[in-house]
């Protein structure tokens, strides 16, 4: 009904950058918030930055001044730019969108996308 499908992941070396994107399509009546998660290799997935539907971002310590989170609202889509990476930023970068549908108008569910795949390394 409702698919996220991010691009733009890769190999980077360290202090080098990456811009993520992802995409939300099918039967969409309204997006709220959208972010980014990451999950590194045998680590939980976290929070990495959200923005609203205004436009109000919040990140977590470890992306604040290095990362900027936006959204492109015409056509569905949210952006991760990511500078200065280092090894510690490898992980696979989730995103996620807060939506309701056509079927459901009043309710948002959170919905992911599959994931890319972000290796800093020299």
């Amino acid at each position: 009904q409702v698919q996220l499908v991010e691009s733009g992941g890769g190999l980077v070396q360290p202090g080098g950058s990456l811009r993520l994107s992802c995409a939300a399509s099918g039967s969409i009546f309204s997006i709220y918030a959208m972010g980014w998660y990451r999950q590194a290799p045998g680590k939980q997935r976290d929070l990495v930055a959200t923005v609203t539907s205004g436009g109000s971002t919040n990140y977590t310590d470890s992306a604040k001044g290095r990362f900027t989170i936006s959204r492109d609202n015409a056509k569905n889509t949210v952006y991760l730019k990511m500078n200065s990476l280092k090894p510690e930023d490898t992980a696979v970068y989730y995103c996620m969108g807060n939506i309701a549908t056509m079927r459901s108008r009043f309710a948002g569910i959170n919905y992911w996308g599959k994931g890319t795949l972000v290796t800093v390394s020299s």
